[in-house]
Parts: structure tokens; sequence; C-alpha cells
């Protein structure tokens, strides 16, 4: 199997694997026979978002394995995990045209033998993982159970998968830096390797989320975008106040009347603490309901 630029991939036809032992053998094959492998981590609805994660995965040199699984143990109770939309169908066949090796698509019995509440998602194995660094606001603020629910999974996906790379998108820049602290804290032998947001040309970054978005929603979910960019302007100009900067955004976002904010910040890169005095480096984040749904974004001033 070859992709657009001739890259073989390392086994002669994608592999649709559903269990966890067969995973587990496919990636000793892959290893024994000298190869590294790179994971790239999904919820499925996979659009060219992950198209540029599984290319960048791709560059590492290594067989690349994709795992779609929608867990929902990140999920709170009033979420949208039975909404959450999934394609089996469309996400293998662009899994094909970007040469996968291996489509991982377990199921909630195998990624959690203890098996899950029916309510609340809640695991009976009462095995977790979780960091409580990078998981005290924004997000976690916001959904206390999402991260441990991420750590959980993701560290059971590396364990079964035992990938040298890892690929993430900068979109879930918090989702980053809480697993980059966990696979340092647990010393998995694992690169982290971090990609930019793919964008709409009018800005909007991907998401699988934007697919409950009206048409009348997708136009004023680029609110997000421009807000960010409102904050990097003042930046340019010379406005180094975290508040001034934060206060521009949330007026710009004010703007779409179908947008509610949840929070905005300016905060540091590498611990995501908010600063009084921003600089080059520092990270806009914010989170935006338009309508019903809640969308995340952040740009690196």
């Amino acid at each position: 199997m070859r992709d657009a630029g001739g890259a073989p991939g390392y086994f002669a036809r994608m592999k649709l694997i559903r269990s966890v032992e067969e995973m587990q053998q496919a990636a000793m094959a892959v290893r024994r026979a000298g190869r590294r492998i790179a994971l790239v981590p999904t919820m499925g609805a996979l659009h060219e978002g992950h198209a540029a994660l599984i290319r960048k995965a791709r560059e590492q040199g290594a067989a690349v394995a994709v795992s779609i699984y929608v867990n929902p143990t990140q999920f709170g109770p009033k979420e949208d995990f039975k909404q959450y939309p999934r394609d089996i169908d469309a996400d293998s066949g662009l899994c094909v045209r970007e040469s996968v090796d291996v489509v991982f698509v377990p199921s909630d019995t195998e990624i959690y033998p203890g098996g899950l509440g029916d309510d609340d998602f809640i695991d009976q194995t009462s095995t977790w993982v979780e960091e409580t660094t990078f998981t005290k606001r924004l997000e976690a603020e916001r959904r206390p159970a999402h991260f441990r629910g991420v750590c959980t999974v993701v560290a059971k996906l590396f364990n079964i998968v035992r990938p040298n790379v890892a690929v993430f998108g900068q979109k879930d820049y918090q989702q980053f830096k809480v697993v980059q602290r966990m696979v340092r804290d647990l010393c998995y032998p694992i690169e982290l390797v971090l990609t930019p947001t793919v964008r709409e040309p009018d800005g909007l970054a991907l998401s699988s989320r934007n697919r409950y978005l009206s048409p009348d929603e997708r136009i004023q979910a680029t609110v997000l975008w421009k807000a960010l960019n409102t904050a990097q302007d003042l930046f340019n100009e010379g406005e180094r106040n975290s508040h001034r900067l934060e206060t521009a955004m949330i007026r710009t976002v004010q703007l779409a009347h179908r947008a509610r904010l949840d929070y905005v910040e300016i905060a540091d890169v590498e611990t995501l603490e908010p600063v009084v005095e921003a600089k080059r480096g520092n990270i806009a984040l914010l989170a935006v309901h338009i309508g019903k749904t809640r969308l995340i974004d952040n740009l690196i001033l």
C-alpha cells in the first residue's frame, strides 16, 4: 500500500483490528521487524485535521496506527457521548487514503473489561490514571472527570499499541500537556509530537463537533478565531496587559448572538498558569458555546 507521495505502508494492506490481544500481537510483530510505531489516538469522525496528524506520524519513519474509540469515561453525564458522531466506514476510507497500517477499533468491553455503568459511565474495574498538575483549571474546572478518563484511556492505548511516538493536535493543548506530564511521570518511552491546528479557510478549527453546527451557527463559530486574532493584533501593537487582552477577546465573542462564553485566558505555555503581563510564546485559550455546541481553540502569541 502506498500513499499519494509513494511512501509504503508496513503491511500489504491496512489492518482493522478490534481486539486488544490482536493489536498487541500486531504491535509486537512490527517491533520484532525492527520498525517503530507511531500512534494517532482519535475518537473517530475523522477529518482533514486527523489526516494531518496521520501524515505527521508517517514522517516519523514508523508504521502508523490510528485508534478509533469514543471513550465514555471522558464524557460527563450531561455531555454528548451518545450523540458523538460515529462513522467507521468513512473513517476507514480516510485511513486507507492516508496509508495507515493499522486501525484499532476496540469495543467498550475490550478497553474496560470490568464493565461500564449505564448512566455515568463509571468503570467497574476501579483502576484509574490521574494527572494532578494540569487538571485543576480551564477544561478541568468545567469537566471534572474529563482528564481522568483521558489519562486512563491513553495509558491503556499506550500499553496496548506500545508506540515509540504519539501524535496530538494543538487544538486540545491542555490535553497534550496532561498526557505529556503523564508520559514523564510514568516513564513511558514515548516521544510526543504536537502538530499545528488545521483550520477552515475562515479560521474555524477543524473539529468533529463542528458537525453539530447549523449553517448560521457555523458562520458564528468563526468568532473563536476572531477573538484569538484580536488578542494577537493587540499584542503586536504592544499591549502586554493580559486582562486587557482577555477583555478584548470577550468583547469579540459577545458580537456573535449565538455565542456564550465559557472562558478566556492568557497563560504560560509550559505551566498553563495565568499570566499578568503577556509575552511572546504565551498562549491564548478560550471555550465558547455556539448554540448547544461547545468549541475550544487557542493561539500561541
